[in-house]
């Protein structure tokens, strides 16, 4: 799967994401982008997943006719996403395009 990064997710996540091409948003100045913007620019080159810790991006998009799902953490620091790290990994190799699934990433 080709799978991107938007600027809020943590970039050691990557190398738990074997087999997978992941890349930056902003590596393609794609950090700026608005949400609607940034998911019709990572369709075009055939992205497969947006990884994101923006919540608020399945309610401001209609994913109804996506072809990139979306994997969208509740939280992004480091120290915590590595405590579910295993249903990240999960979630993006069951991501289906148009697909939305929200990873809960308690505090504690």
């Amino acid at each position: 799967m080709l799978i991107l990064f938007d600027h809020s997710t943590p970039a050691p996540l990557s190398s738990y994401l074997a087999g997978h091409t992941v890349v930056e948003a902003r590596d393609r100045g794609w950090d700026r982008l608005s949400n609607g913007d940034l998911l019709a620019e990572a369709e075009r080159p055939g992205f497969d997943v947006l990884l994101t810790a923006d919540n608020g991006i399945a309610y401001q998009q209609n994913l109804k006719d996506r072809r990139i799902a979306l994997v969208v953490l509740t939280r992004n620091r480091w120290r915590l996403v590595q405590r579910v790290i295993r249903k990240v990994v999960a979630a993006v190799n069951a991501a289906e395009p148009g697909s939305y699934t929200l990873i809960d990433i308690p505090i504690k």
